[in-house]
């Protein structure tokens, strides 16, 4: 199971802690964590996976493995920049956003587009078909749910 968490590469200290949990949990599911690599949430959710003892792939925007933050254990070259969106949300099994600016946007609607589960905390609201909850671990629990749901269709 591949679970994506998207959200901004900069971020408050309290959706670091928040994302950093989603994380963790990811590992503890046995899931493995895919991100865009970078900073912000993508690098506490890579973190918190890293110290539960996961994997967390990191889709880098450019051509240098560098690019990835210190707790990517799986880092992924593109040159893609923003094109690389389609990857973490087209692998993943499910997707949750923390968070976010227009680039978790566009992550939202691709993954939507692509009929994938959604899970929002604090983030883009009123879009049709994604799942709005309080807390890591409702998030993670959700994404879980659902993905094995739509594994199951498949």
């Amino acid at each position: 199971m591949i679970i994506s968490v998207i959200g901004a590469a900069s971020c408050s200290d309290e959706l670091y802690g928040l994302a950093e949990e989603v994380g963790r949990l990811v590992a503890q599911k046995g899931a493995v964590l895919m991100t865009g690599g970078l900073g912000g949430v993508m690098e506490a959710a890579s973190k918190g996976t890293k110290e539960a003892g996961g994997t967390a792939v990191g889709i880098l925007p450019g051509f240098s493995k560098k690019e990835a933050n210190a707790y990517v254990t799986v880092p992924v070259t593109t040159g893609l920049s923003h094109a690389r969106n389609t990857i973490i949300v087209r692998s993943a099994d499910a997707v949750i956003a923390v968070s976010g600016e227009y680039g978790t946007l566009s992550e939202i609607a691709i993954a939507l587009k692509l009929g994938k589960p959604v899970i929002g905390i604090q983030t883009w609201k009123d879009i049709p078909g994604v799942v709005h909850l309080n807390s890591a671990e409702e998030a993670v629990v959700k994404a879980w749910e659902l993905a094995q749901e739509r594994n199951n269709e498949e």
